[in-house]
Protein backbone atom coordinates (compact mmCIF):
# COMPACT_ATOMS: atom_id res chain seq x y z
CA UNK A 1 0.00 0.00 0.00
CA UNK A 2 0.93 3.60 -0.58
CA UNK A 3 -0.01 6.61 1.50
CA UNK A 4 0.09 10.24 0.41
CA UNK A 5 0.04 12.93 3.07
CA UNK A 6 -0.38 16.61 2.24
CA UNK A 7 0.70 19.46 4.48
CA UNK A 8 1.23 23.19 4.40
CA UNK A 9 -2.29 24.47 3.95
CA UNK A 10 -3.81 27.21 6.03
CA UNK A 11 -5.23 30.70 6.09
CA UNK A 12 -3.36 33.39 4.18
CA UNK A 13 -4.16 36.94 3.16
CA UNK A 14 -4.56 37.89 -0.49
CA UNK A 15 -1.18 38.40 -2.07
CA UNK A 16 0.45 35.98 0.34
CA UNK A 17 2.27 32.72 -0.26
CA UNK A 18 2.03 29.12 0.80
CA UNK A 19 4.09 26.03 0.12
CA UNK A 20 2.25 22.73 0.04
CA UNK A 21 3.96 19.37 0.39
CA UNK A 22 2.79 15.89 -0.47
CA UNK A 23 4.86 12.96 0.74
CA UNK A 24 4.35 9.43 -0.54
CA UNK A 25 5.34 6.41 1.49
CA UNK A 26 4.86 2.66 1.42
CA UNK A 27 5.45 0.13 -1.34
CA UNK A 28 7.13 2.37 -3.90
CA UNK A 29 9.60 1.37 -6.59
CA UNK A 30 9.16 4.47 -8.67
CA UNK A 31 6.70 7.29 -9.21
CA UNK A 32 5.70 8.57 -12.62
CA UNK A 33 3.67 11.77 -12.58
CA UNK A 34 2.73 13.62 -9.43
CA UNK A 35 -0.16 16.06 -9.66
CA UNK A 36 -1.90 18.66 -7.57
CA UNK A 37 -5.64 19.18 -7.87
CA UNK A 38 -7.99 21.50 -6.06
CA UNK A 39 -11.70 21.63 -5.42
CA UNK A 40 -13.55 24.68 -4.22
CA UNK A 41 -17.00 24.45 -2.61
CA UNK A 42 -19.67 23.89 -5.23
CA UNK A 43 -17.13 23.50 -8.03
CA UNK A 44 -15.61 20.61 -9.92
CA UNK A 45 -12.15 19.39 -9.09
CA UNK A 46 -9.55 20.97 -11.33
CA UNK A 47 -5.96 20.16 -12.13
CA UNK A 48 -3.54 22.74 -10.78
CA UNK A 49 -0.15 21.43 -11.84
CA UNK A 50 1.62 18.22 -12.69
CA UNK A 51 5.25 17.13 -12.85
CA UNK A 52 6.66 14.03 -14.52
CA UNK A 53 9.46 11.86 -13.21
CA UNK A 54 11.74 13.68 -15.59
CA UNK A 55 10.75 17.07 -14.29
CA UNK A 56 8.43 18.23 -17.06
CA UNK A 57 5.68 20.44 -15.71
CA UNK A 58 2.26 21.60 -16.77
CA UNK A 59 0.03 24.23 -15.18
CA UNK A 60 -3.56 25.34 -15.29
CA UNK A 61 -3.94 28.70 -16.99
CA UNK A 62 -5.46 30.11 -13.82
CA UNK A 63 -2.23 29.62 -11.85
CA UNK A 64 0.49 30.12 -14.46
CA UNK A 65 3.10 32.58 -13.29
CA UNK A 66 2.00 32.30 -9.67
CA UNK A 67 2.55 28.63 -8.90
CA UNK A 68 5.57 26.36 -9.16
CA UNK A 69 5.46 22.59 -8.85
CA UNK A 70 8.59 20.65 -8.00
CA UNK A 71 9.53 17.24 -6.67
CA UNK A 72 12.22 15.52 -4.67
CA UNK A 73 12.47 12.01 -6.05
CA UNK A 74 14.70 10.86 -3.21
CA UNK A 75 11.98 11.82 -0.74
CA UNK A 76 9.03 10.82 -2.94
CA UNK A 77 7.65 14.27 -2.30
CA UNK A 78 6.01 16.87 -4.50
CA UNK A 79 5.74 20.55 -3.61
CA UNK A 80 3.49 23.36 -4.72
CA UNK A 81 4.80 26.87 -4.15
CA UNK A 82 1.93 29.32 -4.47
CA UNK A 83 2.52 33.06 -4.62
CA UNK A 84 0.28 36.09 -5.12
CA UNK A 85 -2.64 34.11 -3.77
CA UNK A 86 -6.17 35.24 -4.55
CA UNK A 87 -9.47 34.53 -2.81
CA UNK A 88 -10.44 32.35 -5.77
CA UNK A 89 -7.53 30.06 -4.93
CA UNK A 90 -9.45 28.97 -1.84
CA UNK A 91 -10.01 25.22 -2.08
CA UNK A 92 -9.03 21.83 -0.78
CA UNK A 93 -5.76 20.90 -2.46
CA UNK A 94 -5.05 17.23 -3.04
CA UNK A 95 -2.18 15.40 -4.65
CA UNK A 96 -1.97 12.15 -6.51
CA UNK A 97 0.88 9.96 -7.65
CA UNK A 98 1.26 7.24 -10.26
CA UNK A 99 3.22 4.56 -8.41
CA UNK A 100 4.98 1.43 -9.61
CA UNK A 101 5.10 -0.78 -6.51
CA UNK A 102 8.04 -2.93 -7.61
CA UNK A 103 10.44 -3.34 -10.49
CA UNK A 104 8.43 -6.24 -11.92
CA UNK A 105 5.25 -4.21 -12.14
CA UNK A 106 4.44 -2.83 -15.57
CA UNK A 107 1.39 -1.09 -14.19
CA UNK A 108 1.39 2.15 -12.28
CA UNK A 109 -1.35 2.64 -9.71
CA UNK A 110 -2.89 5.98 -8.87
CA UNK A 111 -3.01 7.01 -5.23
CA UNK A 112 -4.56 10.10 -3.65
CA UNK A 113 -3.97 12.04 -0.52
CA UNK A 114 -6.80 13.33 1.68
CA UNK A 115 -6.18 16.98 0.94
CA UNK A 116 -5.24 20.16 2.74
CA UNK A 117 -7.38 23.27 3.03
CA UNK A 118 -6.12 26.55 1.61
CA UNK A 119 -8.11 29.64 2.48
CA UNK A 120 -7.24 33.03 1.05
CA UNK A 121 -9.04 35.78 2.90
CA UNK A 122 -8.43 39.09 4.59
Amino acid sequence: QVQLVESGGGLVQPGGSLRLSCAASGSIFSINSMTWYRQAPGKLRELVATVTSGGRTNYADSVKGRVTISRDNAKNTVYLQMNSLKPEDTAVYSCNAEVRPNQNSRTAFLYWGQGTQVTVSS
